[in-house]
């Protein structure tokens, strides 16, 4: 006589816990903000690119013809090269600054509060109001200037030269650098201070102890904030327009300070091409994809992360 064959276990239809569906209802405001504000909007400047639209028509299919023209738009050449000049001093010099400035607050003590109060209230204000007042200090006899004059250098244009707008732009750029600052100084205080111990024991100098210690440490917040600094660098608007472009300026110095997102900005709201604008759009966001995905490919050589792999 065989054995009744065993019945199989009863499944029982997949349920949401508690906690789970709750996850979901806290996040429901942001998930409808993302879709709302940000991924919304993103598929509609997709469509709009394929389209010829000026908002006081229906837009109007033409297929690659706003990208077509992408190719062939000189202006597109030069705001991208304006805006890679600019990221390739912006961004090592937001880095190298910033690090230096940390290093320092590690040597005040409980005076470290304060000043990253102060390093940090320059990243909070508005960009329009740190463009006007760059007007003010970088003007001919501006405060720059005038310290230029009192060591004996000369005093550049930096308003109105074409060669001299674009380093301009990367000094008021440095005057947001507080919360890079605020990030290094929270790495370096993370760094085990016994290495440093071990590393002067065994004869190494200063250099030594940045180069095979501090850096390896914080490389995780240096490669953070190589990609926050490069995508910012690459979509800098606000206190460049209010700068050059809300007055009127030499024809050399608005071409020599047009970037990528001014001159977006232009076809879309000036021109009302909203079509080319949003291809223009699309564009700086696969070449803003392409940086990031390279620099997280080349991160993998040289970012540490201790307790785990590099």
């Amino acid at each position: 006589m065989t054995a009744p064959a065993a019945s199989a276990p009863s499944r029982r239809p997949w349920r949401v816990g508690e906690e789970t569906r709750w996850a979901f209802i806290f996040l429901l405001p942001w998930i409808i903000g993302f879709v709302v504000f940000t991924a919304g909007p993103m598929i509609a400047s997709l469509y709009l690119s394929f389209t010829d639209y000026n908002v006081i028509r229906a837009p109007e299919l033409v297929g690659l013809e706003n990208y077509e023209r992408l190719t062939g738009d000189r202006r597109i050449g030069l705001a991208l090269g304006n805006t890679a000049f600019y990221a390739a001093l912006h961004v090592p010099g937001v880095i190298i600054l910033s690090l230096a400035l940390a290093m320092l607050l590690l040597r005040v003590g409980r005076a470290a509060g304060f000043f990253r109060t102060v390093f940090y209230l320059p990243a909070v204000t508005p960009a329009v109001a740190v463009g006007t007042l760059f007007l003010l200090i970088l003007s001919g006899n501006g405060l720059i200037n005038q310290m230029l004059g009192a060591v004996g250098l000369p005093r550049p244009n930096w308003l109105s030269d074409p060669d001299w707008v674009k380093p301009g732009i990367v000094l008021m750029s440095l005057w947001s650098l507080g919360s890079t600052v605020v990030i290094y100084f929270a790495a370096l205080r993370n760094v085990p201070v016994e290495l440093y111990e071990a590393a002067r024991m065994d004869g190494a100098n200063a250099w030594a102890q940045f180069r095979h210690i501090t850096v390896p440490f914080i490389s995780g917040a240096i490669f953070f904030t190589l990609i926050v600094n490069t995508i910012a660098s690459l979509q800098i608007f606000a206190e460049v327009f209010t700068m050059f472009f809300g007055l009127t300026r030499s024809s050399g110095a608005q071409s020599s300070a047009l970037f990528y997102v001014i001159y977006l900005f232009q076809k879309a709201f000036q021109d009302f091409d909203f079509g080319y604008a949003s291809a223009m759009a699309w564009l700086l966001f696969i070449i803003i994809l392409a940086i990031t995905l390279v620099q997280m490919r080349l991160s993998k050589r040289f970012v540490y992360y201790a307790g785990g792999d590099s």
